[in-house]
């Protein structure tokens, strides 16, 4: 077998759930409040994940104003039955934590998918479907258990029959689980899987954090009752000190390929420059093995590592992490995210030709708001980025430049202002309190500038006269990570152009934008 690369899919993709059909393999993740919505690849050897698309690319699809930063689209489903394919997943509504949940459908994964199929009097997050062999179809979430909470954040995992043609739930609700270990919390992401007889729940459970963990039990019966097994959890790296190099590792899917051999896909995080991870929750790979009509994950080591003996499948082309940009094509690389649903068009790849035209919006990054931004993840721990633009405004106080986003809260802003005078300005935005770093008076048309990440070290370049100038450098970058400033989600790589005037009055042309990893560890 040879090896492979953990994570599989680098970067701010967490909660991934996969399929097989055929030889086809099929996983989305979690996208929370960026638009598109749920990340869609494929793959032939579950090692080498090429996007294909987003399910939730229309308006009509997913509205996200005003949802806050780390609610929105959360741990989606993805599952194939009698040439249809299914996607459930979590619509977390406001910063009180409302929650909708929905299915879209598909005969090609590629899409288009759907509008929602909204589901009534389906409580908590996380909801899978199961298809049984008598054709029944049974939903699976979370809730507080019916007899009520014991400690903070309990939660048990409820089943109800679902009719997926009108939507409708059907039959009562019944309690199936809450978890192997009573006094952990969060117990959610249910799976159901059916294996020689014996049905197969695997959930999560401890939270998302560095105590996350995937445990397990079986019934005979769809219904139960439930055992748990005494192996649990089956995987975790809560014992692990924090300092090893993969942590809160959790929320895994099954998949068993066409050559026999079981494969659980799951998240984790890298830390670096200690316990912190700036680019959130990525998605890995672990070999599955069935002992005692039980899984067994990762039995040789009992943990996931960033090197790992892959499956028998015949290994594809490695896909290509660094990524430049020269906005030649019709439509924008699937990399690319905007913050919430767009209600305007604020970017053209046509309006000036081997350009996209970012158009000024009033809103800043700080507010909850749909701002003239596009970006891309973070892959790596250290990397570089680099962008030429030419601001075209007439009006005092206009920005644009590329931004280093993790939320509204916590990001910096390195950017060309118009005043009196043309400014460049380095701008960090740490728990909604601005400072600016530096600021350099400049006569530049045609602006370069280049960000610098060695590993929680950021510096920021501009380059005059065909050299690079330093603006900046040591900054510490630690303010994007999830352990400083709360939230599931990690850091992206954006550009952008804020305006005082009228929508559409300043504008802002990028030529292109390269981002490079430098390492990959």
């Amino acid at each position: 077998m040879a090896e492979f690369k953990n994570p599989i899919i680098p970067g701010f993709y967490p909660d991934p759930s996969v399929c097989r059909v055929g030889e086809d393999y099929y996983l989305v993740v979690s996208s929370f409040e960026y638009f598109p919505g749920v990340p869609l690849f494929h793959s032939k050897d579950l090692v080498n994940w090429k996007q294909i698309g987003h399910v939730l690319d229309r308006v009509s699809q997913l509205q996200l104003d005003g949802t806050p930063n780390s609610r929105g689209i959360y741990a989606p489903t993805i599952r194939y039955h009698n040439g249809l394919f299914y996607l459930i997943t979590t619509f977390v509504v406001s910063q009180t934590g409302a929650r909708k949940n929905f299915y879209v459908t598909a005969t090609d994964p590629a899409g288009a998918w759907s509008d929602p199929i909204w589901l009534k009097d389906a409580p908590g997050i996380d909801p899978s479907l199961f298809f049984d062999d008598d054709g029944k179809v049974y939903y699976t979430g979370n809730r507080v258990p019916e007899a009520g909470q014991t400690h903070a954040k309990h939660m048990e995992i409820w089943l109800q029959e679902l009719d997926v043609k009108s939507g409708l739930l059907i039959g009562d609700k019944t309690g199936i689980w809450d978890g192997a270990l009573k006094v952990a919390h969060a117990q959610e992401a249910p799976h159901i899987y059916k294996k020689d007889d014996w049905y197969y729940l695997i959930i999560a459970e401890g939270g998302t954090g560095f105590t996350h963990a995937v445990t397990v039990a079986r019934s005979r019966k769809i219904d139960g009752p439930y055992e748990s097994n005494k192996r649990n959890p089956i995987l975790t790296h809560r014992h692990l000190n924090k300092n090893y190099p993969i942590a809160n590792v959790g929320h895994g899917d099954l998949v068993q390929t066409q050559t026999g051999e079981w494969w659980m896909v799951c998240l984790g995080s890298r830390p670096y420059g200690g316990i912190f991870r700036n680019m959130g929750r990525e998605t890995f790979l672990a070999p599955v093995e069935w002992e005692d009509e039980w899984p067994v994950v990762c039995g040789e080591t009992g943990k996931l590592e960033l090197k790992m003996e892959g499956p028998t499948l015949t290994r594809g082309e490695e896909i290509e992490l660094d990524q430049f940009e020269d906005f030649n094509e019709p439509t924008l690389n699937l990399a690319w995210n905007m913050i919430r649903t767009p209600q305007d068009s604020f970017f053209s790849l046509t309006e000036k030709e081997s350009c996209i035209r970012l158009y000024g919006k009033p809103h800043q990054l700080s507010e909850c708001e749909n701002p003239s931004f596009i970006g891309r993840r973070q892959q790596h721990l250290s990397f570089r980025a680099t962008t030429k633009f030419t601001l075209q405004s007439s009006i005092d106080g206009d920005q644009a430049g590329m931004a280093l986003f993790y939320s509204q809260d916590n990001h910096f802003r390195f950017e060309i202002v118009n005043d009196k005078e043309r400014r460049l300005r380095l701008v960090r935005l740490e728990n909604g309190e601005e400072t600016i770093l530096a600021e350099k008076l400049v006569e530049l048309e045609e602006v370069e500038l280049r960000i610098r990440a060695d590993l929680q070290e950021l510096s920021f370049f501009y380059k005059k006269a065909g050299n690079w100038k330093k603006l900046m450098d040591q900054i510490d970058a630690r303010l994007l990570s999830t352990d400083r400033a709360g939230g599931f989600v990690g850091t992206y790589i954006g550009l952008f152009c804020i305006s005082k005037g009228a929508f559409g009055s300043t504008k802002a042309d990028f030529d292109w934008f390269e981002y490079k990893g430098e390492t990959y560890d």
